[in-house]
């Protein structure tokens, strides 16, 4: 069978493949600490769950509208509007299966073949491989983490093409954990509006912030702004509801019919009874995740502490998301019993296979000198995971 071409220009998600080789190792009962996964190790919220439980019982496992249920759509406009003082009509917001599925409506609605979009690197794994699925080339705009991964303006001003159709930002990032300030959105902002690209702005981080960050959302900049502007977020890492799948985009209202005319061809509707948890997480949702977040907090300490004691590693501090990106460069070149480690592939695959820890190799984020550990899971396993990654570094040779 001769499969489309499109097909062959990416490759499965990383992140979900050393999630399930961690979960089939443990199934086999072997004792794998996982640092792979990117959800919180927390239970959803009772309230939440009791808003699911009640639209069980009052029957409410139907189709719903494509774009969402009503409450929910107006659930996102007075948080848009109470948190960030932007004014959405609900014909501008469209509820997905999550913000993954915001994004792909988004790229299908939006990219043709000669398009081009700049991402910023390290980026999210699918950004890159959504603008190739719909025949678009990704730009990379490489950042660094000398200044805190921050974009440089005059580095994106030099990859605007006739052809640039889009910039994807996210802050918090996933996975640097890096925020961009208001000055660093005024400059995106001032290139965007002057070449008429695009601005999609993935916040689904943006309640998770420490040391005193705040999130500013670029579209709040002025209206001009937000009109060449997509937010995309949702219920999934701020209210652990990952599993859920409740996502959405606030954008232009021709641009947001495109993609609820899309969604409506592939997916119907989001989940009913996910939905009415949504409404209840958004509404409800802030006690438990100002609770999350300094337990993350806590942890992320323990971590990036405990990475930075490791000869050959050096570990930034993140201000948002819950993900460490130690810089590993010092360890590659090493010598490890089965021969040298010359890649940040090569080192997870050593930590998973010799160590049992799980982690996500820097490649597919766009970066060959880091590799990636989520904190959102419990400080017990993140003590004995990193005494077993000192003990993998502790074994290589020079």
């Amino acid at each position: 069978m001769k499969l489309a071409a499109r097909v062959g220009r990416i490759t499965p998600s990383p992140t979900l493949a050393m999630t399930a080789t961690a979960k089939a190792m443990a199934a086999q009962g072997l004792d794998v600490v996982d640092f792979s996964s990117g959800e919180p190790d927390f239970d959803t919220p009772d309230p939440v769950k009791a808003a699911a439980e009640a639209a069980i019982r009052a029957g409410f496992t139907k189709y719903t509208p494509s774009s969402g249920i009503d409450e929910l759509r107006q659930a996102i406009i007075d948080k848009l509007q109470g948190e960030h003082g932007l004014r959405y009509e609900k014909s501008q917001i469209l509820v997905s299966c999550g913000a993954k599925h915001s994004l792909y409506n988004l790229a299908e609605a939006l990219l043709e073949a000669g398009d081009e979009v700049i991402i910023p690197t390290p980026y999210w794994v699918s950004y890159a491989d959504q603008a190739l699925l719909n025949d678009a080339t990704p730009v990379l705009l490489p950042t660094h983490e000398s200044n805190g991964y921050a974009i440089d303006a005059d580095d994106l001003r030099r990859l605007v093409t006739p052809r640039t159709k889009a910039i994807i930002i996210n802050s918090p990032c996933n996975p640097t954990g890096a925020t961009y300030n208001r000055n660093t959105l005024e400059a995106i902002a001032d290139i965007a509006i002057r070449h008429k690209l695009l601005i999609i702005s993935d916040e689904i981080y943006e309640k998770v912030l420490y040391d005193d960050a705040t999130h500013v959302s670029i579209a709040t900049l002025s209206a001009e702004v937000a009109a060449q502007t997509v937010i995309i977020n949702g219920v999934s890492k701020a209210y652990a509801m990952t599993g859920w799948r409740i996502g959405y985009a606030a954008g232009p209202k021709d641009l947001l019919t495109a993609m609820a005319n899309i969604q409506s061809q592939s997916t119907s509707s989001p989940c009913s009874i996910s939905q009415k948890a949504a409404v209840a997480a958004l509404r409800l949702g802030q006690p438990f995740t100002e609770k999350m977040v300094a337990e993350f907090d806590r942890r992320r300490k323990v971590m990036i502490g405990r990475l930075n004691t490791m000869p050959g590693v050096t570990c930034r501090m993140p201000t948002g998301a819950f993900y460490a990106f130690p810089n590993i460069s010092g360890v590659l070149g090493r010598t490890a019993p089965t021969g040298i480690i010359r890649t940040p592939h090569e080192l997870a695959q050593y930590l998973l296979k010799d160590f049992h820890v799980a982690v996500v190799p820097g490649e597919p984020f766009g970066s060959h000198q880091h590799i990636r550990l989520s904190y959102a899971t419990s400080m017990e396993s993140i003590e004995r995971g990193m005494d077993r990654v000192a003990t993998a570094f502790g074994k290589l040779t020079a």
